[in-house]
């Protein structure tokens, strides 16, 4: 984990990302695709100073473009969304090429700290995965040789990217893909290189794929691997009944089981006290899944930015 003893970067570094805005990389789940100057000028406004890519083409792909609005936002280039469907081998080269390119555009603009390219698995396309997220079960993961093949593609994506602009690759576990659950978060740690492969902890999905809330546990047990922090809650009552009426993971999204800060499970407090002990020196990623009907984006994003800024100042 990065850390600092340098006073002047010991406040939080808070961003936010396009997903807070409707666009999510799930087609036909997102809502109102609000185009990326606006959601800019909403995020800057908001009080957040980072932000990650979205999907690619979301923002300008010429990196004079995109570093002019960033710049004149006066905002960091925090990493990218980049899903490969790991488990099947013949994926990997196509993955590998789409994963170096978006990191070349990455460090094309990077400045301080440098992005992530933040790996995940293809969520969202393995119908049994996607039917039981939340709730999965051993029996529905990897066996022993498709886990070699994951974590290899894996390995290979963190290599490449390093290799090609310098970056380091995050993987982003994640609900409705095959690293979900506390075991498989492990699993995949255990058998990747961490020269090549590092882990983003998600506080939201990591709540639903465990089915309990003990963040801070997991924060321990994953210390040495955890190099970015996204902040996203999950509210129990959804969760509850997702699990109970056999909700997809889509379902389970349009019910609002990632809900504003504040009004899930996640004790946020914990997590910030924690990232303070461990004298964390980089940006924490604020993620709220906006979908039609829950609100307009900016006022949650000024919500969720206020909620961490009171705790701060608590702390």
């Amino acid at each position: 984990m990065a850390t600092t003893t340098d006073p002047a970067v010991a406040a939080l570094r808070v961003g936010n990302a396009p997903c807070s805005w409707g666009t999510l990389e799930f087609e036909g789940v997102g809502g109102e695709q609000i185009p990326f100057d606006r959601m800019l000028d909403e995020l800057a406004a908001a009080g957040y100073t980072g932000t990650e890519l979205g999907d690619w083409g979301f923002m300008p792909t010429d990196p004079s473009a995109l570093r002019h609005e960033l710049d004149k936002r006066s905002l960091v280039m925090l990493g990218a969304f980049v899903p490969v469907a790991l488990k099947d081998a013949s994926a990997h080269e196509a993955g590998i090429a789409n994963a170096v390119k978006t990191a070349r555009l990455l460090a094309a603009v990077a400045s301080d700290p440098k992005p992530y390219l933040v790996l995940a698995d293809n969520n969202g396309s393995i119908p049994e995965r996607t039917k039981n997220a939340g709730r999965v079960t051993p029996a529905m993961g990897l066996s022993n040789g498709e886990w070699r093949t994951f974590a290899d593609g894996a390995n290979k994506v963190g290599r490449a990217v390093f290799a090609e602009t310098g970056l380091r690759t995050v993987f982003h576990h994640h609900c409705a893909g095959y690293v979900e659950t506390p075991d498989e978060i492990a699993k995949l740690l255990e058998l990747t290189d961490p020269a090549a492969l590092n882990l983003v902890f998600d506080t939201g999905h990591f709540a639903y794929g465990a089915g309990h809330f003990q963040i801070i546990e997991a924060l321990e047990r994953f210390k040495d691997r955890i190099l970015y922090i996204h902040l996203k809650d999950c509210q129990p009552d959804v969760a509850r009944q997702a699990r109970e009426n056999n909700w997809d993971y889509f379902e389970a999204l349009r019910h609002g089981v990632f809900s504003e800060l504040g009004k899930g499970g996640v004790d946020f407090p914990a997590v910030l006290r924690w990232l303070k002990e461990q004298k964390y020196a980089g940006y924490v990623l604020v993620e709220q899944d906006v979908l039609p009907g829950m609100g307009e984006p900016k006022l949650s994003a000024a919500r969720n930015r206020q909620y961490l800024r009171a705790i701060e100042e608590a702390l």
